[in-house]
């Protein structure tokens, strides 16, 4: 028998099918539930802790609401031990209220307060939460205006602002078509460094957003690493849906890959604009109207350069009027849909999740463009021509310029 034989068949002997496999894949995790049982039952952090040390209270505001029976508190317990609710003050005023489903929250538990409070238009409101043991909360109200609720009109002004801030900006970028495809091969170098450019200051931007986002978010759920693992599923699931995609036009025409990266940008810039839908219903729903109208410009024009990144893939592709009217939805339409869900159950949790997949998607499309730009060629030596390094600085110009509005 060979070496390699030999030293193979042990290995094989002690390969094991069927139930006995399952057993021992199952016998940790039945170790692992008992110890935890025993932790449980028999309480040894309590047991070292002893009744010297207080609780570990750690109270958080997720949401207020302003209506006409006065403000509407979601409170949710971040710290490890039970915490009680005792008493509600509003502008260093106490003041009665209700609690659904109860004042007492357990570990990740949630309540909702109903304070009858008589709050003034366009005034600066704090609410403070107190517990048993005497640790406050505070959450300011900046500006109280009345929270928007799901009704037509609602459903129809946000519909409004995101035609202006994604679809209309997008479908106006959209128009630039005829002159890319009637660039050179060195202005169409430009026009995809441009792309690439414009595109990673949008992912610098998620990235930024995402980590103000998850440092607002409750410290159980983890959002540092929530909106890391979330980019990563978005880079990975749209890397698979490229080649999917790719594969499926080479089996019936071989060709196509202009369609394909232009599909995958405007499906990377539709995750951004959701997020960006997001962030303009948030600040009317939260009473910052001011900050949802810096926005609204600010959006508008910083989305219209959007277009040209979706259609520079297509300079030497015959474009149907029909495939960039999807592109153009695929790309702007998700704005209505962030404002919608922003307006009503804004979360930061939700937040961190969306501008994640956002920045996964932009992020594959920066190099799914990259690999089409340089091809065989050198990395280094391609991207240091003045078509390309002048495309990708003014990318990154032209967002800039237009995101200062946004602030």
């Amino acid at each position: 028998m060979p070496l390699e034989s030999r030293a193979a068949a042990p290995i094989a002997d002690r390969q094991v099918r069927g139930p006995t496999l399952w057993a021992l894949a199952a016998l940790p995790l039945v170790l692992l539930g008992g110890l935890l049982g025993l932790m449980l039952w028999s309480g040894p952090a309590d047991v070292l802790r002893g009744e010297a040390y207080p609780p570990v209270e750690d109270l958080a505001f997720q949401r207020i609401t302003l209506g006409p029976d006065g403000f509407v508190a979601t409170v949710f317990n971040d710290g490890p031990d039970p915490v009680t609710i005792a008493q509600v003050q509003v502008d260093d005023a106490f003041w009665g209220f209700s609690a659904d489903p109860g004042t007492t929250l357990a570990h990740l538990g949630r309540t909702t307060l109903t304070i009858p409070y008589p709050w003034v238009q366009g005034d600066t409101h704090v609410v403070r939460v107190v517990t048993a043991t005497g640790v406050t909360v505070d959450h300011e109200v900046a500006v109280a205006v009345e929270t928007p609720r799901a009704d037509a009109r609602f459903l129809g002004i946000f519909t409004l602002i995101g035609l202006y801030v994604g679809v209309i900006p997008v479908a106006i970028g959209l128009l630039w078509l005829p002159l890319v495809s009637r660039t050179g091969r060195t202005g169409l170098d430009f026009l995809l460094a441009l792309t690439i450019g414009l595109l990673l200051f949008l992912l610098i931007e998620a990235g930024q957003e995402g980590l103000e986002a998850a440092a607002l978010a409750p410290g159980s759920f983890q959002g540092v690493a929530l909106f890391a693992f979330g980019a990563l599923a978005a880079f990975i699931g749209l890397e698979m849906v490229g080649g999917s995609l790719r594969g499926r036009r080479a089996e019936t025409d071989g060709a196509g890959r202009g369609w394909v990266l232009a599909l995958l940008v405007a499906t990377g810039i539709g995750l951004h604009n959701f997020g960006e839908g997001l962030a303009i219903g948030a600040a009317f729903s939260l009473g910052e109207a001011s900050l949802g109208t810096v926005l609204i410009v600010g959006f508008t024009l910083h989305n219209t350069t959007e277009g040209l990144a979706i259609v520079a893939p297509l300079a030497h592709e015959r474009v149907r009027l029909s495939q960039l009217v999807r592109l153009g939805a695929l790309g702007g339409g998700p704005t209505i849909v962030g404002a919608w869900i922003g307006g009503l159950v804004y979360s930061p949790i939700w937040s961190v999740l969306c501008l994640a997949l956002g920045a996964g998607a932009i992020a594959q499309v920066i190099v799914q463009l990259s690999r089409q730009m340089v091809g065989d060629r050198s990395f280094a030596g391609y991207v240091t021509t003045a078509p390309v390094a002048s495309g990708l600085f003014a990318g990154a110009a032209v967002m800039y310029v237009t995101g200062l509005i946004v602030g």
